[in-house]
């Protein structure tokens, strides 16, 4: 039969199929990353499928607002300082106990250094596995954009079972381009190994109940990630002085920052600065707040200091009406 007359087979799939496969290439495609330079903060949202969101930043806290962890923010400083002069620096892993001000060393180093090219991009744990795709946009980035980019993962912790560590794990050190100048992990967590130690893992090993030919690499896995964070930051729960410190001076704030002031709340304070203590009545109020909380920390002190000052401020609108 001539090839001219041979009939025309058309292999259309039905629709049902095509919605199927458009929808399966949709869950497997990530959109491209776009990053603008002038943007300081930004959080990736929607999994796999998400993009990076503009975030407000609201830079009312600054690195002088935090006390009682000196010796961790001079080393963060210095760490980030080298970082955006192009010099080495490490990654960061801040650990220790709740409260205690690591998240909010992220905000204020954004604070006292946006105008120096530093830029932040927060990632949770469950998208960790973006975050190559978020280093290639940031490398994409001109030479002369003058950013480097600090990401930030809060409240990091792996269970046994999770496969996305190994993401991160490649990004901190390990990928043949891993070494970067415009990017760097600074990251959060409650306890410094990042992955659980089970203690039948070592029991098993001494009873030779294991079925591992080499049982310790298990062990030296759980590790591994940690260990490539050059820097850790141990954070401890605070003694009282430094809580009640604390406190005053989120009540001592000018009415301009965050935390506003009601003036009789200043009035009180102001021969209680001089003294370096509390009027007896805060004072009370604030031991009897973190004992109801379970604990001193910088953000106990802070939460508190915002019920005080909101009751104050309330009650004299109520005494004036």
């Amino acid at each position: 039969m001539p090839q001219s007359t041979m009939p025309v087979m058309n292999y259309a799939l039905p629709d049902h199929v095509l919605n199927l496969l458009e929808q399966y290439l949709q869950e497997q495609v990530t959109p491209t990353i776009e990053i603008d330079p002038a943007q300081l903060a930004y959080r990736w949202v929607g999994g796999k499928q998400g993009h990076l969101e503009p975030l407000a930043v609201n830079l009312f806290l600054s690195l002088d607002d935090l006390h009682g962890i000196d010796t961790q923010k001079a080393k963060l400083v210095q760490n980030t300082r080298q970082f955006l002069k192009g010099y080495p620096a490490n990654h960061v892993l801040m650990t220790g106990t709740r409260g205690a001000g690591k998240s909010s060393l992220i905000r204020a180093l954004l604070q006292a250094y946006h105008s120096e090219g530093l830029r932040i991009i927060e990632i949770a744990r469950d998208d960790l596995r973006m975050l190559d795709k978020i280093r290639v946009a940031i490398n994409a980035l001109p030479a002369d954009c003058g950013c480097r980019y600090v990401v930030y993962c809060d409240d990091l912790a792996f269970n046994g079972q999770d496969e996305s560590y190994r993401t991160l794990k490649s990004v901190l050190d390990g990928a043949l381009d891993s070494e970067q100048d415009k990017l760097l992990v600074y990251a959060t967590s409650n306890r410094r190994h990042l992955l659980p130690q089970l203690m039948k893992d070592n029991v098993n090993i001494y009873n030779g109940q294991t079925d591992e030919v080499n049982p310790y690499e298990t062990i030296d896995e759980t590790v591994s990630l940690s260990d490539r964070f050059g820097l850790w930051l141990s954070f401890h729960p605070m003694d009282q002085n430094t809580y009640l410190h604390i406190v005053r001076h989120y009540l001592s704030l000018s009415p301009n920052r965050n935390l506003d002031n009601a003036s009789d709340v200043k009035e009180s304070n102001h021969h209680a600065e001089e003294n370096n203590t509390l009027p007896d009545d805060i004072r009370a109020a604030a031991l009897r707040w973190a004992s109801e909380r379970g604990g001193r920390s910088g953000r106990v002190a802070y939460q508190f200091s915002r019920y005080w000052i909101g009751q104050m401020q309330l009650a004299a609108e109520d005494n004036n009406a």
